[in-house]
């Protein structure tokens, strides 16, 4: 029995991949996974309050005082923390930190209190210029101290 094999024209049957079913799967795939998640709310949509100040009935201990020391390059230092850079106009750092101190000393029913001691060698316009962020920060009770 012989075979008999024609050539020449080559084979123009295609071997094609039907894409409609795939599309139809996808789709009912997406459909699913759309029905089947829950929908959570959003960090934006969550209500929440925050703290606020509390007024005591009993004053709570405080500071008594704040010392800023003015050391002879005319850097202002409280408890063993620079603020502000001595070349700029004014202490802003210094007025937000003292404007905090007073608002703390507020809430527990105590008064705030500032002394200034200068070195000696200070000059007077950063004496002139810690004042003016006691002025800034609200700060009534502003002593100095001398070596």
């Amino acid at each position: 029995m012989a075979v008999s094999v024609k050539r020449g024209a080559p084979r123009t049957e295609a071997s094609e991949l039907p894409i409609a079913p795939m599309i139809d799967v996808v789709f009912l795939l997406l459909v699913y996974f759309m029905v089947s998640s829950s929908i959570q709310k959003q960090e934006a949509d969550i209500g929440f309050s925050l703290p606020a100040v509390v007024k005591t009935s009993e004053p709570v201990s405080f500071p008594d005082e704040q010392v800023i020391e003015i050391d002879a390059e005319g850097r202002a230092w409280v408890n063993g923390y620079a603020y502000d850079d001595p070349e700029e106009a004014s202490y802003l750092k210094l007025a937000q930190m003292l404007s905090r101190y007073r608002e703390g000393a507020q809430a527990s029913q105590s008064s705030a209190r500032v002394t200034i001691a200068p070195s000696d060698s200070t000059p007077h316009q950063m004496v002139v210029r810690v004042m003016d962020a006691c002025q800034l920060a609200g700060l009534e009770s502003v002593s100095f101290a001398v070596e």
